[in-house]
């Protein structure tokens, strides 16, 4: 369900498009790079974490941030029905309060993980043209609670977001490594 759930809030800008499977994918990649900047967090426990953060999406949705101004999603209802019968429910539905309550190091690391998906996001949108996304960054950038996490966000918006794979200075683009 998750890879056919949309996220919602790009609708109010009238482009990108992602499901809340990419977006999970891409946050459990990020918390485990931020994880790895971090001392003192379990990584492992970390990247689970992002892995399962939004899981009760597939029962809910995804709520955007004017969505939650009226509609309140009750995931660990969500949470409970969709692990009832696994051998492992328990350690799902922990890790799903876990995150929810940003209490522990590997949660706010988590945490620090999803918004920088969303200014990855962000930042292509921005260096396509896309109006408003810029107006959405400083809202990001005040919810990064590692100085990691605020590290790294520093260096998505200092850089192009087609840097890690266009290297403008380099001739091999005039014949693609031919000679």
């Amino acid at each position: 369900m998750l890879k056919r759930t949309p996220r919602s809030g790009w609708q109010f800008l009238g482009s990108g498009s992602e499901s809340v499977a990419e977006h999970v994918f891409r946050v459990a990649v990020i918390a485990f790079v931020l994880a790895r900047m971090e001392d003192g967090v379990d990584a492992d426990h970390v990247v689970r974490l992002a892995l399962m953060h939004d899981l009760p999406e597939a029962r809910t949705g995804d709520l955007n941030y004017v969505n939650q101004k009226y509609v309140t999603a009750d995931e660990e209802r969500a949470a409970a029905d969709m692990t009832a019968g696994l051998p492992f429910a328990d350690e799902l539905r922990e890790l799903l309060a876990e995150y929810r309550a940003e209490t522990t190091a590997e949660s706010v690391v988590a945490h620090d993980a999803d918004q920088l998906e969303m200014l990855l996001e962000l930042k292509d949108q921005i260096d396509k043209g896309t109006s408003g996304a810029s107006d959405w960054t400083p809202f990001v950038l005040r919810r990064l609670r590692t100085e990691s996490a605020k590290t790294l966000a520093r260096r998505i918006l200092d850089s192009d977001s087609a840097s890690w794979w266009f290297d403008r200075g380099s001739d091999w683009w005039v014949r693609g490594g031919k000679g």
